[in-house]
């Protein structure tokens, strides 16, 4: 069994007991202390390293590290999940394929998705049919061409899993009267060269936050002019929201940054135009006087 500390952040309690549901009788309210969800949570590691050797199996009995996906040249993004999950994972997953539907970009070619597994008894078989579920979802309209050389469905062994998920802020435990795994619903946003940038912890990922996040885990190497202006100057992730919302303080900068340019602007105009006028005014004096 794999337990962490209290975590600092616990989902809304309504999302962890559609997996634990089965195992915990009764209503639960949000101030009440539930013994079988101790150590279930997000512990966010923003900007730590997430250890690249560690060895996994991939969808096809590959053994890889993470440093095959995980290499300097894209964001990733990074789910535990595991394959037999009766609902929380496949909500996740599904949150995240509808999201992406929304963007223009295709993983494999903007971005990498990387799903592990945190059952050590599963195996690649699962892996590979949760693969062709996922991306047929995804795909179902012909287009994403090489998407599938972008999503990676792993499995590996406790101690490796064990040490990812120390990694990632992860806490999950092992329920043994159901033989089900209680976890949060989570996806983790991974640097070019894997660095944790972002958590988001629900089950639907609207287009926009996605790429938002996707923007700035590759630190502007993708997407527009326009993405990293409102990133940058008017946008900022809300965790309560799970969201990225307009910043009241970057768009009083960012009004006050166009205050000065435009004070500036005007300025220089002024200040070359202003010379010329008292010419001509002088030149008109003189022609009056002769």
């Amino acid at each position: 069994m794999h337990n962490l500390p209290a975590q600092s952040w616990l989902p809304t309690i309504a999302s962890v007991c559609l997996l634990a549901g089965s195992a915990i009788a009764g209503p639960i309210f949000s101030d009440e202390k539930v013994e079988e969800l101790d150590g279930v949570g997000i512990t966010e590691h923003l900007n730590d390293q997430v250890p690249l050797d560690l060895q996994f199996v991939d969808e096809f009995g590959h053994d890889v590290t993470l440093s095959k996906y995980i290499n300097g040249e894209k964001p990733v993004i990074i789910t535990l999940n595991y394959y037999r999950c009766p609902m929380l994972c496949s909500l996740t997953l599904n949150g995240l394929v509808g999201g992406m539907q929304g963007l223009e970009w295709t993983v494999g070619d903007e971005f990498e998705i990387v799903t592990v597994s945190i059952n050590p008894d599963e195996d690649e078989k699962l892996a590979m049919t949760n693969k062709e579920g996922y991306l047929g979802h995804y795909m179902n309209d012909g287009s994403r061409e090489g998407a599938e050389k972008g999503w990676h469905f792993l499995t590996g062994e406790q101690e490796n899993i064990t040490t990812l998920a120390d990694a990632l802020g992860f806490g999950y435990v092992f329920d043994k009267p159901t033989g089900e795994f209680l976890h949060t619903s989570s996806i983790m946003f991974l640097t070019p060269d894997g660095r944790i940038s972002k958590y988001m912890n629900d089950v639907k990922f609207e287009s926009q936050d996605l790429r938002f996040a996707l923007v700035e885990a590759s630190e502007g190497k993708i997407g527009s002019a326009l993405d990293k202006i409102l990133l940058f100057n008017c946008f900022q992730y809300d965790p309560d929201r799970n969201s990225y919302t307009p910043s009241a303080w970057k768009l009083m900068r960012t009004a006050a940054v166009l205050m000065i340019i435009t004070l500036a602007l005007g300025l220089a105009v002024l200040s070359y135009t202003t010379p010329d006028k008292l010419q001509h005014a002088h030149a008109g004096m003189d022609g009056n006087t002769a």
